[in-house]
């Protein structure tokens, strides 16, 4: 693989990858010339989640695999890598929802911006896309 950029998901964009095809198919289009990454731990409020949708829903399918699938698209980063971007990324996400720090951190280290559909990432100092824009980040290097 020879990827020219590189983003960071958060656990919505995951979640929306699992449960739908839009963005899993945006991943898999540009799989090969864009890195995808998410903090280890948004893996596991994803999964989580799906989880309660999945139950909620009465869907036939495991949560589980279907992050495992998700897995050989988006790679996770684990903590150890970013860590010394904690107070930075707290510091930027605080009045927000300090829970994403880890997002804002990875995002921070890998310089590169973030894929979400919350608005808490807007204005921390990393550019950041919807999916509704999404595209146009990856289409500018097909």
């Amino acid at each position: 693989m020879s990827a020219e950029k590189v983003l960071v998901l958060d656990a919505n964009i995951l979640i929306r990858a699992c449960l739908g095809s839009r963005v899993f198919d945006l991943l898999e289009k540009f799989e090969p010339t864009v890195f995808f990454y998410s903090p280890d731990v948004r893996f596991a409020d994803a999964n989580r989640h799906l989880s309660t949708v999945v139950q909620r829903r009465g869907l036939n399918v495991n949560p589980s695999s279907l992050i495992e699938r998700l897995s050989r698209l988006v790679h996770p980063v684990n903590v150890i890598v970013y860590r010394e971007l904690e107070k930075a990324a707290r510091r930027r996400i605080a009045d927000r929802d300090p829970t994403d720090w880890h997002v804002v951190a990875a995002a921070l280290f890998l310089k590169c911006p973030i894929w979400t559909e919350d608005k808490d990432f807007f204005g921390v100092g990393v550019a950041t896309w919807t999916t509704n824009r999404i595209e146009v980040y990856l289409q500018d290097i097909q």
